[in-house]
């Protein structure tokens, strides 16, 4: 299965065949489908947290840098980076804005 390049203007929504539950400002995650179960420092969290609703990847990004000190251009790979790894395993959808 090919899996859609991610772009800023994407939406990305948490999937439904998963469940987590917050441990003291971090993240559990358990991937419904394969059993598998994924944390998320802190970070990770509070993108978690907004993936629960469709929001767009330009929005997280800047959610992320008005919580975080962080020079735009990190933020933004390293966010791309964890929605990558996020939807290669089932944990948010992926959808162009225009849809």
């Amino acid at each position: 299965m090919a899996t859609r390049q991610l772009e800023m203007a994407s939406v990305v929504v948490a999937s439904k065949e998963q469940v987590s539950c917050d441990l003291a400002g971090e993240a559990a995650i358990l991937n419904l489908k394969n059993g598998s179960y994924y944390g998320l420092n802190p970070v990770g969290a509070t993108v978690w947290d907004l993936v629960k609703e469709p929001i767009s990847i330009s929005a997280l990004h800047s959610a992320v840098l008005e919580r975080y000190e962080v020079e735009p251009e990190r933020c933004a790979g390293d966010l791309l980076n964890l929605l990558g790894e996020m939807v290669e395993q089932g944990l948010i959808e992926v959808k162009r804005a225009d849809e």
